[in-house]
C-alpha cells in the first residue's frame, strides 16, 4: 500500500541522497503522496478539482465594494457589450469598472488622450477557452480594439484576476489609446490552480494569444496595433506556455513582461539554466541581454550596458519572491542561489537543507503578498518601468515615466 510505497521511497532516498533515515522517511512519504496524486490524476484529483472549483464559485458572484456596471462602449459589460454584466465575475466586473480617470490620462498625454478599451469574458461567458477566445475576439472587433496603438493581451491568474497597477501603468504610458483583454476560466485562488489544474491555465493563455496574435497578423502590417503580452504569477504560467522560444515570441508579439513567473515555466528555466558564464541565477544575464532581460528593479533592466534590441522581454523577479523559487527539487537538491552569494534581499544566513528548504519555501509562499513593494511576490513597484523598457511611446523621457509615478500613485494602483 501507500506505507510501503513511502518506506521504498525512502530507501531510495536515502541510499541516493545520502539523506539520514528520519528525513528520508519523511522525503518518502511526500514522494509516495505525490505519486499517487500523479497515478490518479485523470480520475480522482480531476474530480476534486470539479468539486472544489464549485465550491469557491459562489464567491464569483460577490462585488468589491464601489464596483458598478459601465456605461462606455469600449467596456465589457457594459449596455453596448456582447458579454454580459452579470457574466464577468468577480474580478472581471471590477476590472471593466475601474481604470485612470479622463482628467489622469489628460494629466500625461494632454488633449490627445481617449478612453481606452477593457474587454473581460468571464468563465460564465462561455463554457471553453475556444469559445471564450473567440467572445473577447468579437469584442475587440466591436470595440475598435485593433484601431488603438497598443493591444495587450493579459492572462488572469486563479479566479480571474488583472493586476490593476499593470493595466492602469499601461494606459497612462500610452494616453489611454490601448486596448487590453483578459479572460477567467476557475473559480480556484491562484494558489489552488497552480497546485491543481495547471493545464487549465495553460490552455487559456495558448488559446486566447493564438486567436488574437492570429487576427492582428491578418490586418495589413501598417494598420495592425502594437500587440503586448503581460502574465503575472499563474498567469505568466499560462502565457509562456503559448510560446516554445524567443524566437516564437518575436516573431507573434511586439514586446511582452512576465512578473513573477513560476519556478516550473519551461521558458524561463531553459533560460536561466544557459545563463551567461559568471551570472548568478537570481539575476541571470541570457546571451548579453540581447532580447530577454531578468530585473528586480528599474536600475536592473539597464543591465546589462549592451544592445537590447525590439520586440524585448522582461522577467520582473526578485531573489525573495517564494514563487519564482519555489520547486519540488529543492526537496533533495541544493539550488544555486543558495550556492552562489545571496541575493540583494535575502539574508545572508539562508542556508539549504534537505526537505526543510523546501518546506520553509513552501510556508513563505503563502505570505509572499505580504511584504512590501519591491520584495516577495509584489511587483507594483517596478511594472511601470517594465512597461517602458518594452512599450514606450517615441519621445519617452524619464520625466514623462516620474509623471506617470505620481498619478500611479495619487490614483492609488
Amino acid at each position: 500500500g501507500l506505507r510501503g510505497l513511502a518506506r521504498l521511497l525512502g530507501r531510495a532516498a536515502q541510499r541516493w541522497g545520502r539523506l539520514p533515515q528520519r528525513a528520508a522517511s519523511v522525503v518518502g512519504a511526500v514522494a509516495a503522496v505525490l505519486l499517487v496524486l500523479v497515478l490518479v490524476n485523470d480520475v480522482v484529483l480531476r474530480r476534486a478539482v470539479a468539486v472544489v472549483d464549485s465550491a469557491f464559485s459562489s464567491r464569483n458572484d460577490l462585488d468589491f465594494p464601489g464596483v458598478e456596471q459601465p456605461d462606455a462602449a469600449g467596456r465589457s459589460g457594459s449596455p453596448q457589450s456582447l458579454v454580459a454584466w452579470e457574466s464577468l465575475g468577480r474580478e472581471g466586473r471590477r476590472f471593466v469598472s475601474t481604470g485612470p480617470t479622463a482628467d489622469e490620462l489628460a494629466v500625461v498625454a494632454g488633449a490627445a488622450a481617449v478612453a481606452p478599451v477593457r474587454v473581460y469574458v468571464g468563465v460564465e461567458s462561455a463554457g471553453t477557452a475556444e469559445e471564450r477566445a473567440e467572445l473577447a475576439l468579437a469584442e475587440l472587433e466591436r470595440t475598435g480594439a485593433f484601431e488603438r496603438s497598443v493591444l495587450a493581451v493579459v492572462t488572469t491568474t486563479g479566479s480571474g484576476w488583472v493586476n490593476a497597477a499593470a493595466v492602469d501603468s499601461l494606459e497612462l504610458l500610452h494616453g489611454g489609446d490601448t486596448a487590453v483583454v483578459a479572460t477567467q476560466y476557475s473559480y480556484l485562488p491562484s494558489g489552488l490552480s497552480f497546485l491543481l489544474d495547471l493545464p487549465r491555465v495553460e490552455e487559456e493563455g495558448r488559446v486566447l494569444l493564438d486567436t488574437i496574435s492570429a487576427h492582428v497578423e491578418s490586418l495589413p502590417e501598417e494598420d495592425r496595433p502594437r500587440l503586448l503580452v503581460y502574465g503575472e504569477s499563474l498567469g505568466a504560467r499560462g502565457s509562456e506556455h503559448a510560446f516554445t522560444t524567443l524566437a516564437d515570441i518575436r516573431a507573434h508579439t511586439d514586446g511582452v513582461v512576465w512578473a513573477g513567473p513560476p519556478h516550473s515555466n519551461d521558458l524561463w528555466r531553459s533560460l536561466v539554466e544557459r545563463r551567461d558564464p559568471g551570472t548568478p541565477e537570481v539575476a541571470p544575464v541570457y546571451a548579453s541581454g540581447l532580447v530577454a532581460r531578468f530585473s528586480a528593479d528599474a536600475d536592473g533592466l539597464t543591465q546589462p550596458p549592451t544592445p537590447w534590441i525590439e520586440p524585448r522581454v522582461v522577467y520582473l523577479q526578485h531573489p525573495s519572491d517564494p514563487v519564482v523559487w519555489w520547486s519540488p527539487d529543492l526537496v533533495l537538491t541544493r539550488p544555486d542561489w543558495l550556492e552562489e552569494p545571496r541575493g540583494q534581499d535575502v539574508l545572508p544566513t539562508m542556508t539549504w537543507y534537505p526537505v526543510v528548504t523546501f518546506w520553509q519555501v513552501t510556508v513563505d509562499m503563502t505570505n509572499s503578498k505580504t511584504v512590501p513593494d519591491g520584495h516577495g511576490h509584489n511587483y507594483d513597484d517596478v511594472v511601470l518601468d517594465a512597461w517602458v523598457a518594452v512599450a514606450a511611446p517615441q519621445g519617452w523621457t524619464d520625466a514623462d515615466t516620474e509623471r506617470v509615478r505620481a498619478v500611479l500613485e495619487a490614483h492609488g494602483s
